[in-house]
């Protein structure tokens, strides 16, 4: 893994922490994620002129990553609504690199280091292990820890779709452009059906998570995605998950969380395993 690439899925893995604070945050889940959704609308139109459709190969990948991209955003609003960000964010997240990275060496042949199957460990447990902080009412909630659980699996299952697909695809963002459109136009439709004033609502009240969410999700899946044709998806994906140390911080010096050994100790085992990772191709 380069310096540019680890640079570039550092960049958007405050991105995606941002966006998360923000669907987390506001007090209607359901429009704020929304809302970033449709927010990815105005990059798409202005990148249209310069994208292509995807290799046919890429097709199949195309089309279950807009499927999974679904799930996770649905079940993502659920844990957000029954859990904290401290809580949701980090078992959704940490355990996704686990799982890529034994679907990959078990079904899709890749071969790793150990020092970066140590890296990936580390990263994992350092980010699992916040689950065991409790909220912020003091208690620990069982419903939010499943939902986000599932939330992993989706996040895991479209990160291995999509590493595939955007290789076959020829190119990244030609890839990701037609699953943004695709995403966007099922999901509208399904947020619509759920509460039909839905757009109203955000052009009333969710102009900034509008803006703000809705580039920081783009931007950020984008330069994953490109990261995806550059270097090992589990490493990828591991190194991704780091945006919990961003979310810690913004949980603490913005949502008014505490921050206690727990996190602070997961924290450390979080950016250990991002230094190892970093430095293992150059041992």
């Amino acid at each position: 893994m380069s310096l540019t690439v680890f640079l570039a899925v550092m960049g958007a893995a405050l991105m995606h922490a941002v966006w998360n604070a923000l669907v987390k945050g506001g007090p209607d889940k359901l429009m704020s994620m929304t809302a970033i959704v449709l927010g990815h609308v105005p990059i798409v139109l202005i990148l249209l002129p310069f994208v292509d459709v995807p290799a046919r190969e890429s097709w199949p990948y195309l089309i279950g990553s807009i499927g999974l991209h679904i799930g996770y955003q649905l079940f993502l609003i659920l844990a957000y609504r029954l859990g904290d960000l401290s809580q949701v964010y980090p078992i959704a997240r940490g355990s996704s690199p686990l799982i890529v990275a034994a679907v990959s060496v078990l079904v899709l042949g890749v071969t790793l280091q150990v020092s970066e199957w140590m890296a990936i460990f580390v990263i994992g447990v350092g980010i699992l292990s916040m689950c065991i902080t409790r909220q912020a009412d003091g208690m620990r909630n069982r419903n939010a820890a499943i939902a986000a659980i599932i939330t992993g699996c989706f996040i895991s299952s479209y990160s291995l779709v999509d590493g595939t697909g955007a290789r076959l695809a020829g190119s990244a963002l030609d890839y990701y452009a037609c699953q943004t459109i695709g995403d966007v136009v099922i999901f509208a439709i399904i947020a619509c059906v759920m509460r039909p004033r839905i757009i109203l609502d955000i052009a009333k009240k969710g102009k900034k998570v509008f803006f703000v969410g809705g580039t920081a999700s783009f931007v950020a899946y984008a330069t994953v995605m490109w990261a995806f044709t550059q270097a090992p998806i589990p490493l990828v994906v591991a190194l991704r998950e780091t945006g919990i140390v961003f979310a810690l911080l913004i949980g603490v010096f913005f949502m008014g969380e505490k921050l206690n050994l727990v996190k602070v100790s997961s924290t450390m085992m979080t950016l250990g395993g991002a230094i190892i990772l970093r430095m293992s191709r150059s041992l």
